[in-house]
């Protein structure tokens, strides 16, 4: 191999930096229980001694690891870094940036959702429990008092929206396959603008109360279907209650411009 080709793989491969490999074992350990949340790190000192290097590259390591929401650090004389529990907020985020990086449009996050959330009410058919069942009853009766409110109190547009988002949260939750859960929590931030932006826009005083009382039959039949463990009505029901929900949801001038445009 030549030596330019050598130089070639050499900038393409980089060797991690010692902050970034201490970082990596303390994340290890977070991820493996062996630190738990709540507990406090051995001091800088001590940390400093067991791996061998300087504060400023301990404290590098501190960084990489409080961007990931892994550690609190708190300086001063009582200070000193805290585990803390992994947020799913931090990969959501980042995704979301991707999504908008790469131009992706509401229509595609849309789509993602039909394909996951039906098999998710599937599976939350044969394995619920009776907590699952009462919070998302509870959910439907949060949603039931938003549009029986008094016409002077002011629409339940933003208050409707998170409730709608928290129940399809439930069903992927709930549903028991942890990775289709954390797929949705990702989806969460453009989901719900979206169906904020869309629903505030189309609010009126009506036609909304239908609208609102279709979904929250929709709701209930899933919940019944739910209780029956009856997996394969679940799925064929909540598909159907996806695509009808798109067809509103979907039909303004958002829905094929691009994730970005709606944070802008």
């Amino acid at each position: 191999m030549s030596a330019t080709s050598g130089t070639s793989v050499g900038r393409l491969v980089r060797a991690p930096k010692t902050a970034e490999l201490i970082a990596e074992q303390l994340r290890r350990r977070i991820v493996q229980g062996q630190l738990k949340p709540g507990e406090t790190l051995p001091p800088e000192t001590q940390l400093m001694e067991q791996f061998g290097v300087s504060r400023p590259t301990l404290r590098e390591a501190f960084r990489i690891l409080e961007a990931e929401t892994l550690i609190s650090v708190r300086r001063g004389s009582r200070g000193g870094a805290q585990v803390m529990a992994p947020e799913v907020s931090v990969a959501a985020r980042y995704v979301g940036l991707l999504l908008q990086f790469q131009g992706t449009t509401v229509d595609d996050v849309y789509e993602a959702r039909m394909v996951a959330e039906p098999v998710c009410a599937r599976l939350l058919a044969k394995r619920r429990t009776k907590q699952d069942l009462a919070d998302l009853t509870a959910v439907v009766d949060e949603l039931k008092a938003a549009i029986e409110a008094p016409d002077e109190v002011v629409a339940p547009t933003v208050e409707w929206s998170g409730l709608t988002y928290r129940f399809h949260e439930l069903v992927m939750q709930r549903s028991g396959n942890k990775t289709l859960a954390l797929q949705g929590a990702v989806l969460q931030d453009i989901v719900a603008t979206h169906t904020e932006v869309r629903v505030t826009r189309s609010y009126d005083r009506t036609a909304s109360p239908e609208r609102f009382q279709r979904a929250i039959r929709a709701y209930g039949k899933l919940i019944t279907l739910v209780e029956a463990k009856d997996a394969d009505g679940a799925e064929r029901h909540w598909r159907a209650h996806m695509k009808a929900a798109a067809a509103y949801l979907l039909q303004d001038d958002l829905h094929n411009k691009p994730v970005v445009d709606l944070f802008s």
